[in-house]
């Protein structure tokens, strides 16, 4: 039986889940609005704040990934982690520079959401009578 320290229950793996659902529709999304890239010279305060905050949520899930007991929970935080990284190069240096970014970043939310149905499914099963 896995030893989960952070996605302990069903409610917390649901929450994870969510928010990796919704990540993965805003990468798709992503692919409407093509990034020029700050290292082109052509960032502006927004796209400064969009680096900041990948940083931010890269290193906190780079960091949850360190602390995590099972394998699944450490895949899991490092697929989200994976996908805020590829995020974060895809705002520094944009899609001509590096056309594939955009393109891992999706693969790795959908990896994520998968990893992340399988976790909450564990919890779920716990709660049946046996």
């Amino acid at each position: 039986m896995p030893d989960f320290a952070i996605l302990t229950n069903r409610k917390r793996a649901g929450i994870a889940l969510v928010h990796s659902m919704a990540f993965l529709l805003l990468a798709l999304r992503g692919f409407a609005s093509p990034k020029l890239g700050i290292s082109l010279r052509s960032g502006t305060t927004a796209d400064f704040l969009l680096l900041m905050m990948y940083l931010t949520v890269a290193s906190i899930l780079l960091w949850l990934a360190g602390i995590a007991r099972c394998t699944k929970e450490r895949t899991y935080f490092g697929f989200c982690a994976g996908s805020a990284s590829f995020g974060l190069l895809r705002t520094l240096f944009g899609d001509t520079t590096l056309p594939a970014a955009q393109y891992l970043r999706v693969l790795m939310l959908i990896c994520a959401v998968f990893v992340g149905t399988l976790i909450w499914r564990f919890h779920s099963d716990e709660l049946l009578p046996e």
